[in-house]
């Protein structure tokens, strides 16, 4: 498990490390019609050997370890646990790896283990587990400003992309023509992480769920979206109805009203408080019972805040963990009135504050920051589309205004307003749960006061520069935080990056380590005073090289700390006490994860991040932009503000040791023998950062997977994901349009009510 023992390594975010999808995943033009395809011809995760694993911990783990006598203890243990509790783990692991395989029930060796490490844990998801996204904002400047028209924007391209997916009309996601698994789409819609009392979580999903559950003012009302045949049976016009109405009857009720019975508070909890307060909530009524299947069973939560974000480190907080705003009734009597409670943490959530800025939380057990990205891209691009096809369907006479829709879903608006009208949820609430939303509410107050969240939008140089000087943008990214970090504080940290592995059938993520001995030499280098900028620039070119190949190491599964994880795991799950080796010096250290990393992002989010994983640690999301670098850090209790201005400080130092673009000569002529040599070097360079950008020669990556092989069996079909997942027991279309209190109806006609539309966004 990570360092805490309470999440595992990337619960941080695990996001697209290895991929960046602007460029690869999101330009997929595969022929494969249906989502999940592709998923019989993915190779399963390899399982490393002990020997192969035990090797690599070693020299991971040296440059943390700071004396001899630290180093030596190290190969002591490793060498006692290759020789005794390790082989037998091994081939309890194998044993185990090929039972799955046989019986089509493990995706791979370490995906049970996986699951229950972010399921099993007590702690809060909140600032814990649950990252989050800020988009851009729109390309329509009016509409992107106004609360209710990004909203109604949003949920309309969300709305469609789950019709597409659950008539699995979703490109699967390739790489490099590779396919990648496709499974989490499934936990996407329709999920809900549910407390369990005495027992782990479930993330249960409901496969008929049709509806949007909406959050305003600590409220929550929901509308009908998709048809009984999963066309979306609402139009954008229809939805900014929906919200206006919402919105109407939400404000009637005062703040400090609200606030008190705020029941998405509870989701903040730790999880067996929250299953505590979920059964007395069930066994108070059945209306309460089946209030709370209408969340669990909603393809996702939009969340209208009544918030207006002062700056852009407010927003990121917001997206993070809700406002702060605490305020006094003319009695003196306190209340909420800050954003932290409009919240359910449980579900997707889609955010949009009342300035129209827009982003997502969503719960972490079954997808990863690329499977989020996928989704958010995807909408965001619909709606610039939308925007072109706004301009040029007076010019052009086809319908798609020569621009066709990037989400292709049928739109058949209901035949009936009934169908669609908002409601609301209401909730019998016993003075019990009242106070324990009060107390959840105080509780999360003090995490958020205890928390900081800093963005640094970095815009001296970017990507284009970094790969013009022939290095990995990704690993440049992560030497300058470690960088930061030792000039700060002096110390070579534990530094984890999350890689992709979901070229592997159920594959999610394996941990990259950037603290190697080559990063450390780097680090020293830089800070010799006597070191000459050339040794810096060779000892920072030698530790993005090293750092480029442990990625690869990773993304074709030769990582190690999975392998490490599964072999703890298994020892556990048969009844073996824990062999000391899980709690030596050495793999604790390597497990504290002072500076919890992720690159997520592409041209639709403006950022991307997460909380801390260690009470003195450091939660950073970044992008690389073409021409910048975008980071989103938080902490604890830390500097993170001055961490901020020393990582900028840092990035201008760096920059002023790599060639400008404006500074490069065109040779007017070389020899045949130059050329040669220049394009050597050009591809040892490719072959260097090809593992996290996709720039690199096709071999570099394909050949990697090319040598595992694909066992083809009728077990591994794309219902097998259903081992992580719950079903949800669907609520009838007819006991939801029943519950729930009608809210006001909405003003204006509906034009030619049941017309089927072809969508063109």
């Amino acid at each position: 498990c990570h360092q805490n023992h309470n999440r595992p390594p990337s619960a941080v975010v695990t996001s697209t490390t290895s991929i960046e999808w602007c460029d690869t995943i999101m330009t997929n033009t595969t022929t494969s019609k249906s989502t999940y395809a592709n998923q019989g011809k993915l190779a399963r995760l390899p399982l490393p050997s002990l020997e192969e694993t035990l090797d690599r911990f070693i020299t991971t783990v040296s440059p943390l370890l700071t004396t001899p006598q630290q180093k030596d203890t190290c190969i002591a243990q490793v060498n006692n646990f290759r020789h005794t509790d390790g082989p037998k783990l091994q081939k309890l692991l194998e044993e185990y790896d090929q039972q799955g395989k046989a019986e089509g029930t493990l995706g791979s060796f370490v995906e049970e283990f996986w699951s229950d490490a972010y399921l099993a844990p007590d702690s809060s998801v909140v600032m814990n587990l649950n990252p989050f996204f800020v988009l851009e904002d729109g390309p329509d400047n009016n509409r992107s400003k106004d609360q209710c028209g990004r909203a109604a924007s949003l949920t309309f391209s969300a709305i469609k992309f789950a019709s597409s997916l659950k008539k699995e009309a979703i490109v699967p996601d390739e790489f490099r023509g590779k396919p990648l698994c496709m499974d989490q789409f499934r936990a996407l819609f329709g999920a809900s992480r549910v407390p369990k009392i005495g027992e782990r979580d479930a993330v249960e999903v409901d496969p008929e769920s049709s509806h949007v559950v909406v959050l305003q003012n600590n409220q929550m009302y929901f509308f009908e979206a998709l048809g009984q045949d999963g066309s979306v049976c609402v139009n954008e016009q229809d939805i900014l109805e929906i919200l206006a109405a919402i919105q109407a009857d939400a404000t009637l009720e005062p703040p400090d009203i609200t606030s008190r019975n705020s029941l998405g508070v509870l989701t903040t909890l730790p999880r067996k408080e929250w299953a505590a307060a979920r059964s007395l909530l069930v066994s108070t009524s059945e209306h309460n019972e089946t209030a709370l299947e209408v969340i669990d069973g909603a393809l996702f939560v939009l969340v209208i805040d009544d918030v207006k974000p002062k700056d852009i480190h407010e927003a990121a907080s917001n997206m993070l963990h809700g406002t702060y705003d605490l305020r006094s009734r003319d009695d003196l009597i306190d209340y909420q009135a800050g954003s932290c409670c409009n919240r359910w943490y449980d579900k997707l959530q889609l955010i949009v504050c009342s300035d129209g800025r827009a982003g997502i939380n969503f719960e972490h057990s079954a997808i990863d920051g690329h499977t989020a990205l996928r989704f958010v891209s995807d909408i965001f691009a619909d709606n610039v589309v939308q925007f072109a096809q706004s301009i040029t369907k007076t010019i052009y006479s086809n319908h798609d205004g020569m621009f066709p829709s990037i989400i292709q879903a049928d739109v058949k608006r209901a035949s009936s307003t009934n169908s669609v009208i908002p409601k609301k949820l209401s909730f019998e609430l016993p003075q019990e749960i009242l106070d324990k939303i009060y107390f959840a509410e105080t509780t999360l107050s003090d995490q958020i006061v205890a928390s900081e969240t800093k963005v640094l939008e970095f815009t001296g140089f970017g990507k284009t520069l970094i790969v013009q000087n022939k290095m990995s943008p990704d690993s440049f990214v992560q030497l300058s935080m470690q960088l930061a970090h030792f000039r700060l504080y002096g110390k070579i940290v534990s530094q984890y990056e999350p890689v992709l592995t979901k070229g592997f059938y159920h594959g999610r993520t394996e941990a990259m380590r950037t603290a190697t001995e080559k990063a450390a030499t780097f680090c020293k280098t830089w800070m010799d005073p006597s070191a000459t900028n050339e040794k810096k620039l060779e000892a920072l070119r030698e530790a993005t090289v090293y750092h480029s190949a442990g990625i690869k190491n990773a993304l074709t599964g030769k990582g190690i700390e999975r392998h490490l994880f599964a072999l703890k795991c298994i020892a556990d799950k048969n009844n073996i006490a824990t062999p000391d080796f899980f709690s030596s010096e050495a793999y604790s250290k390597l497990n504290h994860t002072i500076l919890s990393t992720s690159n997520c992002g592409n041209p639709s989010l403006r950022l991307f991040g997460f909380g801390p994983v260690v009470q003195d640690g450091f939660g950073i999301g970044y992008i690389i932009r073409e021409n910048g670098l975008n980071y989103s850090i938080s902490s604890k209790h830390r500097q993170t503000e001055r961490f901020a201005h020393t990582l900028k400080q840092t990035l201008i130092d760096m920059g002023k040791l790599i060639q400008p673009m404006s500074s490069l000569k065109v040779e007017c002529s070389r020899t045949v023998k130059q050329g040669v040599e220049k394009d050597n070097a050009a591809t040892e360079y490719l072959e260097a950062y090809s593992d996290t950008y996709g720039e690199g020669p096709q071999s570099s990556f394909s050949s990697s997977f090319d040598n595992l092989s694909v066992t083809a069996t009728s077990k591994r079909s794309s219902a097998t994901f259903a081992r992580v997942l719950h079903k949800q027991t669907s609520m009838s279309r007819t006991r939801l349009s029943s519950f729930g209190e009608n809210i006001t109806p909405r003003e204006g006609g509906r034009k030619k009510l049941g017309e089927d539309e072809r969508s063109t966004g």
